[in-house]
């Protein structure tokens, strides 16, 4: 990485790395392909975030990142290529101040939750105990009509979507995908990840007969857990993406 890049952006090299990290943990989780972004609140400035240029996320290096204001502006005269739908991380950064972390994908089976409202992404697994009573569905058309193309693509369908997601720690967008955040990068990667795995396993157990969900106290008891070890998966899928790479 360059040193002007750290040094620009006001922001440790090491955090960098980290948010380019991301980045590739969730490629190779298969969390997002050629599409989807991860992006990082600016630890000295509240009002400004970090996310790579557009680009695909397997091949994001920290100098790649880009610092952008709340309105889903490039800062420093950066003129590169940017992501259409930053406003997606711009809006909810605005709205919950308690976020330090966006991942915004279109992980495969969590697509199917978000098109079948009656079929909830309610928890199944003590590893998914964030999701709780189940993300909110974002449904574009509510307010922009149905002839948009489904993506966040300026700042009023992202607040739409920030308000949306409220206090919840993610929401699935009908058609699109999903948007998890967290109060940590680290956490964010985690949520997004097992958001897929819960995904995964109540896909299996729907069709096998009447689902056992976990209780909200049973929800609420795992996340204290979670966060305290998250640099166990964080390690794991940090060495496998690097070694894929």
């Amino acid at each position: 990485m360059s040193s002007s890049t750290a040094s620009r952006l006001g922001v440790p090299a090491d955090l960098l790395q980290d948010l380019a990290d991301a980045n590739r943990i969730l490629a190779h989780q298969g969390i997002v392909d050629a599409f989807g972004h991860v992006s990082l609140r600016h630890p000295e400035r509240p009002d400004r975030f970090l996310l790579a240029r557009n680009m695909a996320p397997a091949l994001v290096t920290p100098d790649d990142l880009i610092e952008f204001d709340l309105d889903g502006n490039a800062c420093h005269g950066d003129e590169r290529k940017v992501y259409l739908e930053r406003f997606i991380h711009a809006e909810i950064y605005r709205a919950r101040p308690d976020v330090n972390s966006v991942v915004h994908s279109h992980s495969p089976t969590v697509v199917p939750f978000s098109v079948v409202p009656s079929a909830r992404l309610r928890p199944v697994c003590h590893m998914c105990g964030f999701l709780r009573d189940g993300p909110p569905i974002f449904e574009i058309r509510e307010e922009f009509g149905d002839a948009t193309n489904l993506l966040i693509s300026n700042r009023e369908q992202g607040a739409s979507l920030a308000r949306k997601l409220g206090d919840h720690p993610a929401v699935l967008m009908r058609g699109h995908g999903s948007t998890v955040v967290a109060d940590t990068l680290k956490l964010a990667v985690y949520r997004a990840v097992y958001t897929e795995v819960n995904a995964q396993l109540l896909s299996t157990a729907l069709p096998l007969g009447e689902v056992v969900y976990l209780t909200d106290d049973e929800c609420l008891a795992t996340l204290d857990v979670h966060a305290g070890q998250i640099d166990r998966p964080w390690n794991l899928w940090k060495k496998a993406a690097t070694e894929a790479a």
